[in-house]
């Protein structure tokens, strides 16, 4: 089932105590009682997963556990936001590689890093015409 769990983690931080005077670090769970479990969930996984030793139940309603989304996970800070850093500046000749415009040509008018788009501006009919794109739908021309 390896390749089906692919991992079971117990969330630890690490806190500074200080007893007797003394400073200490020690690693503490940060859910006592929870383990979590990134999966593909399908029927045996769940049968392995539901049957092991120590397991009594679920987070989510019913029996049957519910998978928790980026932004559970994030603001849980089990992952870190990673800063997607592109090479691309308002005026930048940029084609079009992705997408019912592939292969247009067109210049990049605002870029907006929250949503990890660029707004490209295209001569579609004669006229130049915004489009939103995404990071990964467009190559800068050099």
């Amino acid at each position: 089932m390896q390749d089906q769990i692919l991992e079971v983690s117990v969330p630890i931080q690490n806190v500074v105590e200080i007893k007797n005077g003394v400073k200490k670090t020690v690693a503490r769970k940060i859910f006592p009682g929870y383990v979590l479990v990134h999966m593909h969930m399908n029927d045996d996984t769940w049968y392995v997963v539901r049957n092991t030793r120590g397991v009594t139940s679920f987070v989510g309603p019913g029996s049957k556990p519910v998978p928790l989304t980026d932004e559970e996970i994030r603001q849980m800070g089990l992952i870190e936001e990673m800063e997607e850093i592109i090479d691309l500046a308002e005026g930048d000749a940029v084609r079009i590689t992705a997408g019912p415009f592939e292969d247009s040509i067109g210049r990049v008018t605002e870029i907006i890093t929250s949503r990890k788009a660029v707004i490209v501006s295209l001569s579609i009919f004669g006229r130049d015409t915004p489009v939103e794109l995404d990071y990964m739908q467009i190559e800068k021309l050099v």
